[in-house]
């Protein structure tokens, strides 16, 4: 990997690091060394995209550390790499770093329409951070995983999810965090790109089988699915508990060109809000098909091992989805509060 590469890494992890450290009052003033002034910040419902760095504080950094005041980070992945995002194969030289875990903290004060509850919760986070060539963050992508979080305080306005809910560990048996150099990444990346622009494309509609998932996925497959799924601790269960609502609800979903995709160690890392595209043509999570078009907000990262993918970390923005077809998962979480608009 470039020196760049490895600058932009170092400069990721100072920059989370000076997120999770420094003073709510003094965040807008210091937050300069690390973001450009236009800095584009694309995350999750029920906020809205912005541009620039003081709306970054403003509307997501100092909320979030206000309503807990005792966060803390734990990273389980960290990489970074030289994007090639796009469904025709041409690489868009853009530089990202990407990461995943656990915000931990308790909760208390309300937050976007969540109430605390003054217990100790554990947020994923996933976040893909785009730098210019002076090492300045110019784009950020990040997912919090609001179902899995209004699951932990018995508030999800989704049904019970089919796979196990909770389930979000670090890799298993190794670091993830890959702060050092991890040397050529060629070959990864093209099995990744065969994966997502191939067979994530090739349902044929009738078979699962037409995917070809067996071929990237081992059959101890622990896929880590966002909250309102739950996950998939093996391929079958994969299937029959995922991937089979999922492609009954929508047939044509289609994977489009990504704003990143990363290959660097044994992970690969990719986000695009949206990524996928598709039609609500069958029933998915206890709502009939509306017959309306989306974009599919989404944050992925996989480990691969011996010719496979053994570990698979999802981020889906639920809330962001089922607006697109008009449900406002949020007016029920006010409705289970009292507090309706």
């Amino acid at each position: 990997m470039s020196e760049a590469n490895q600058r932009n890494k170092a400069a990721a992890r100072a920059y989370w690091n000076w997120s999770d450290s420094c003073p709510v009052g003094e965040m807008a003033d210091s937050v300069a060394e690390f973001l450009t002034e236009d800095v584009t910040w694309r995350g999750f419902a029920p906020l809205e995209n912005t541009t620039g760095r003081r709306a970054v504080v403003e509307q997501y950094l100092a909320p979030l550390h206000a309503a807990f005041p005792d966060l803390t980070r734990q990273t389980h992945i960290a990489m970074g790499g030289v994007s090639n995002g796009r469904a025709d194969g041409g690489p868009d030289g853009r530089h990202w770093v990407g990461g995943t875990g656990y915000l931990t903290g308790t909760q208390t004060g309300d937050l976007w329409g969540i109430p605390a509850r003054n217990r100790l919760l554990r947020l994923r986070w996933g976040e893909f951070l785009e730098f210019d060539a002076e090492g300045r963050i110019i784009t950020i992508e990040i997912l919090i995983d609001v179902i899995d979080w209004l699951e932990q305080i018995d508030m999800s306005p989704l049904p019970a999810s089919r796979g196990v809910p909770f389930v979000y560990p670090a890799p298993t048996g190794i670091d993830g965090r890959m702060w050092d150099d991890q040397g050529d990444d060629s070959a990864l990346m093209a099995f990744a790109r065969q994966f997502i622009f191939g067979g994530l494309n090739a349902f044929d509609e009738s078979d699962l089988k037409s995917m070809g998932m067996a071929d990237y996925f081992h059959p101890n497959l622990k896929w880590y699915g966002p909250g309102g799924i739950g996950a998939c601790l093996s391929l079958e269960e994969f299937q029959s508990l995922h991937q089979a609502p999922w492609l009954k609800a929508f047939p044509d979903r289609k994977v489009g060109d990504l704003e990143n995709l990363l290959a660097e160690g044994d992970f690969v890392g990719a986000s695009s809000l949206p990524g996928v595209y598709l039609t609500h043509t069958g029933p998915y999570l206890g709502h009939t098909a509306t017959g309306l078009g989306a974009g599919v907000n989404g944050i992925d990262f996989w480990r691969f091992e011996n010719g496979q993918f053994t570990e698979n970390w999802v981020f889906v923005d639920m809330l962001h989805l089922f607006s697109q077809f008009g449900i406002d998962l949020m007016a029920r979480v006010r409705h289970m509060t009292g507090h309706q608009t």
